[in-house]
């Protein structure tokens, strides 16, 4: 795809600042997990059998199954969620000081939830860009902001390894990174709760009208 095509996307940014939180939510919590993957993965294989790997794994990939679950559950629910698993995750980062197993697998459950959970926020997000950007810009610039932060994500955790940052150091920065994006993610919450409260303002006394129309 051409360059400009991206910018041309980007510039929709400035337009919508739901659109423009969501990127930032987005990209911030898909790099923190980008970087701490790499050394997850090497905790799982030094600290966990195979079918517990598995069994994570076979969690994981239930979100599709799952989805028509969370059909009906609000989006700003869905983000008070995630807010409630960021604060969980860096609360988490104690324990590698602690017990490194027992850290290995609370942040592989978190890990899995969000994984579910990102993919339940995404399905309910796309019925809030119609009017801002359209559908298929929308899940390209998604694409492309995921792609972005993996990349980054995974380059910062080569970077420090090669300098020998230790995995409590890492942490620490992370964390503080991690805060910063729970922020974000309340304005998101926040945002959302708004508009859908603004819509049921509007929606029900149509409701109302629409009943008395049939009950006369």
């Amino acid at each position: 795809m051409p360059i400009r095509h991206y910018k041309e996307l980007f510039k929709e940014l400035k337009n919508s600042k739901l659109l423009k939180l969501q990127v930032i939510v987005l990209f911030l919590t898909t790099y923190i997990d980008w970087v701490i993957m790499p050394y997850i993965t090497k905790l799982e294989g030094m600290y966990l059998p195979v079918y517990m790997i598995s069994f994570y794994m076979l969690i994981g990939a239930m979100d599709g199954l799952i989805q028509p679950l969370f059909k009906k559950v609000k989006i700003y629910r869905i983000y008070l969620f995630v807010i409630v698993l960021d604060i969980i995750q860096i609360c988490s980062y104690i324990l590698a000081e602690i017990n490194m197993v027992v850290f290995t697998y609370v942040i592989l459950s978190i890990f899995t939830l969000q994984a579910i959970t990102f993919e339940i926020s995404r399905i309910h997000t796309v019925d809030f860009m119609k009017d801002e950007i359209e559908i298929k810009d929308y899940l390209m610039l998604r694409s492309f902001v995921v792609s972005a932060a993996i990349i980054g994500g995974a380059l910062s955790a080569m970077i420090l390894d090669y300098l020998g940052v230790k995995l409590t150091t890492m942490l620490s920065i992370i964390a503080l990174l991690g805060v910063f994006a729970i922020f974000i993610e309340y304005k998101l919450y926040a945002k959302f709760k708004t508009i859908l409260q603004d819509a049921d303002t509007i929606i029900e006394p149509q409701k109302t009208l629409l009943n008395e129309k049939i009950t006369l």
